[in-house]
């Protein structure tokens, strides 16, 4: 089992900057690939961005240049540092791990782009 907690959701303006946490507990050891999705409202969760073990990522490409996903492996944590927020950012940020078995989510954390 793997427990997954974000943080860093919140209010801001067209052009600021937030960053998001997620931090993993459980058998961490299991985890390869940890990632970042999004869901707004009446649309299909969509994934932004991913990250793997080795470091290797992966943007979905209306974020690429503004947001960078990061995991710190000491810490069992990954971040996703977002700049440049437009409104159709708004939505609801979900936490990812897939281990070779099972995918796990976290409870999600709600990013609002507005002025």
């Amino acid at each position: 089992q793997v427990q997954l907690v974000e943080s860093g959701g919140g209010l801001v303006q067209p052009g600021g900057s937030l960053r998001l946490s997620c931090a993993a507990s459980g058998s961490i050891f299991s985890i390869n690939v940890m990632g970042w999705y999004r869901q707004a409202p009446g649309k299909q969760r969509e994934l932004v961005a991913t990250i793997s073990k080795g470091g290797n990522t992966n943007y979905k490409g209306s974020v690429k240049g503004r947001f960078t996903i990061s995991r710190d492996n000491a810490k069992n944590t990954v971040y996703l540092q977002m700049n440049s927020l437009k409104p159709e950012d708004t939505a609801v940020y979900y936490c990812k791990a897939d281990t070779t078995v099972y995918a796990y989510w976290g409870q999600g954390t709600q990013v609002t782009v507005s002025s």
